[in-house]
C-alpha cells in the first residue's frame, strides 16, 4: 500500500524540471553547473528544485572544491517502484474480483 511518504515522493517527482533532473542523475553524477547547463534552468531556480530533491532523499550530495555534485539515490526510487510492482500485482489478481452493488 502507498503511504504517505510515497504520495510526497510521487509529488516531489511529478515537477517536470524535478523529473528531467533525477532522469540526468541516473547517468552520471553532476554538479550544479552541469545540470544548469543540461536543463537550461537559472541556478537560483535549480538550487530551490535540488533543495526539494535533497529534503525528499532523492539526492545527496558530494562536496567538491567550490563544488556540489549531486547524486542519485537510487534506493529510494526502487522503494517507490517496489510499491507500484505491488499496486499492478494486485490489481492482476483483482481483476476477476467484482463487488455487487446493492
Amino acid at each position: 500500500m502507498l503511504t504517505s511518504v510515497d504520495a510526497d515522493l510521487m509529488r516531489v517527482l511529478s515537477d517536470p524540471l524535478r523529473l528531467r533532473i533525477v532522469t540526468l542523475l541516473a547517468r552520471e553524477t553532476l554538479c550544479t553547473t552541469h545540470l544548469v547547463a543540461e536543463t537550461g534552468a537559472k541556478q537560483t531556480n535549480l538550487s530551490n528544485h535540488m533543495k526539494v530533491l535533497r529534503e525528499a532523499g532523492v539526492v545527496e550530495t558530494e562536496p567538491c572544491g567550490r563544488f556540489t555534485y549531486y547524486k542519485l539515490r537510487p534506493e529510494v526510487l526502487a522503494g517507490l517502484s517496489g510499491q507500484f510492482a505491488a499496486l499492478a500485482e494486485s490489481a492482476r489478481t483483482a481483476a476477476g474480483n467484482k463487488r455487487a452493488c446493492p
